[in-house]
């Protein structure tokens, strides 16, 4: 199958829109796989039907009778009663140009379609690396296996950051950050992925930094509004005491006033002035009494006649 002659046709579509041509229908299939070619314009059972490949006749439908124009193992296709064709475990050299006409009874053209045909095969998987130089990530996306004339697009993708190359066997990707990198290689029939998580020791992201940060504000914040409450829990405290000796001093002053003596008044009356002037009386000093002191003893006088002695 000579893929320059599909990409002439869709670059033909694109630049000369209105040329009428009988290509109606892209259809993609997975090798190994089962496809029906069904007429878009008819509805129903068809009386005459044939299809071909590249204008080459692989077999028809007349009056409910099917004609194989090649080999019925090699060509591995049926045909309905609506003309629908059928082809199972298709293969790459199933892919191509298909026709079908459709007449009517009287041997009148009723309809005719081409359909473009294309199998390709499923694309391998990725592989993802990736190898830290200086600040930077370098990520690779490669792919190990690929087939000749196979059309199928890779991907590498990291956040927002998207690098996409159709046909390529590997794609890189630098960025200054670290983080999640996902390589996708597809085609119209099937699609692989791969995930990675890239760090780099000696990196630190910015929202681990922005996090690092913003949790010393807060813990700077915390600690002063803690001393700020302690302070402010000591002065209430102290005022507190304060007004509590304040009370004690006042209630101490009370007691003492009404403890006191009431004065005489302004004008005293003559009675009162005799009791003012009477004397006070001397409190009497009580003596101790002294122990008795011992009396002399008294030496008896002898008589002068004794006394004397001739």
């Amino acid at each position: 199958m000579n893929f320059r002659r599909i990409y002439l046709v869709k670059c033909l579509l694109l630049l000369f829109p209105s040329v009428k041509c009988s290509i109606t229908n892209w259809i993609y299939k997975a090798v190994n796989e089962s496809a029906l070619l069904s007429i878009t314009s008819v509805a129903g059972s068809v009386y005459h039907a044939t299809w071909q490949r590249d204008r080459k006749r692989l077999l028809q439908i007349k009056d409910k009778s099917v004609r194989y124009y090649v080999n019925k193992d090699q060509c591995r296709c049926n045909i309905f009663l609506n003309g629908t064709l059928q082809i199972e475990r298709v293969v790459k050299e199933d892919s191509g140009n298909y026709t079908v006409t459709v007449y009517q009874e009287d041997g009148k053209l009723k309809a005719e379609e081409d359909t473009m045909f294309i199998i390709q095969e499923p694309v391998p998987q990725p592989i993802l690396s990736g190898e830290c130089m200086n600040k930077n990530v370098s990520v690779k996306c490669e792919v190990k296996q690929k087939t000749e004339n196979e059309t199928f697009i890779i991907e590498l993708t990291q956040d927002k950051s998207k690098k996409a190359q159709r046909n390529a066997i590997s794609l890189e990707l630098s960025r200054l950050y670290f983080g999640t990198f996902r390589c996708v290689v597809k085609n119209q029939v099937s699609e692989k992925t791969a995930e990675k998580v890239i760090k780099c020791s000696g990196q630190l992201d910015l929202y681990l930094i922005l996090s690092i940060a913003g949790g010393a504000i807060f813990f700077v914040i915390f600690v002063i509004l803690l001393i700020y409450c302690i302070r402010k829990k000591k002065a209430e405290r102290l005022e507190d005491d304060c007004e509590e000796r304040t009370m004690q001093v006042h209630q101490a002053d009370s007691e003492m006033v009404v403890r006191e003596l009431p004065q005489p008044p302004c004008n005293p009356t003559p009675k009162q002035l005799r009791v003012q002037q009477r004397p006070l009386p001397q409190p009497q000093v009580q003596q101790q009494a002294l122990p008795p002191r011992p009396r002399p003893r008294t030496q008896q006088r002898t008589p002068n006649h004794l006394r004397e002695r001739p």
